[in-house]
């Protein structure tokens, strides 16, 4: 499987540096770039899979750079790093079709689970064209919402279906349960948690009919579609 590949431009190049380094070190391939111009011919002449966009750089800022990036691809998840924390900076970021925004000085490990999340969040909606999924014995049509095995067809609610559609985008990892929560039901509140368990408990029903088909409790982190 091919490596991530992330566009970084940073005009503090020992931030710059060192921010490289620690994706590369994370299994990310990085690509350092000191200003907006630079960074723009280079994802112009290359394949990247995330940017991360420092907003104050010479020759070219951030913003600007993220709307020329956006004319290119759409759909390419777009990160701001940046000094500033003014509300305005935050609108005028996801106005240019931002997908998060963290602002210095920032913990590594925060913008790592960052990027995790918004990558795991953009190959879910690459996946979202497949239709009929199968599960073990299970034959999961997700156009109208049905498990089927064999003539026995069980319906889902659009919260049933949704939650196994991610289940199976993560299937034999794990779905972490706030990424679960905030995806499906837009909050990690306590009733929401307590909603979702409930969910969990009709799949598991659903699928007893196959032995090989399990979703087991990954104590502290989430759930694991084994299939």
């Amino acid at each position: 499987m091919d490596k991530i590949r992330i566009l970084l431009a940073e005009d503090d190049e020992n931030l710059g540096l060192l921010l490289k380094e620690y994706l590369q070190i994370k299994g990310y391939e990085t690509v350092l770039y000191t200003d907006g111009d630079h960074a723009y011919k280079g994802f112009v002449s290359d394949h990247f899979d995330l940017c991360l966009l420092d907003i104050m750089m010479p020759v070219k800022d951030g913003f600007t750079l993220a709307r020329e990036i956006r004319e290119l691809n759409s759909d390419i998840p777009v990160v701001f790093l940046t000094a500033k924390s003014m509300k305005e900076d935050v609108i005028e970021g996801f106005r240019t079709g931002a997908d998060d925004y963290i602002t210095k000085p920032f913990d590594m490990e925060v913008l790592l689970k960052r990027i995790e999340a918004i990558l795991r969040r953009t190959k879910v909606a690459d996946r979202e064209d497949d239709k009929e999924l199968q599960i073990g014995k299970y034959i999961f049509d997700t156009n109208k919402q049905e498990l089927r095995l064999e003539d026995k067809v069980q319906k889902l609610t659009t919260k049933e279906s949704e939650l196994l559609r991610l289940l199976y985008n993560h299937r034999n990892g794990i779905l972490e349960r706030n990424f679960a929560l905030r995806t499906i039901w837009m909050d990690d509140n306590y009733f929401n948690a307590r909603s979702m368990d409930v969910y969990i408990t009709k799949l598991r029903k659903y699928l007893k009919d196959d032995p090989s088909v399990e979703i087991i409790n990954i104590h502290g982190k989430g759930y694991r579609l084994v299939c």
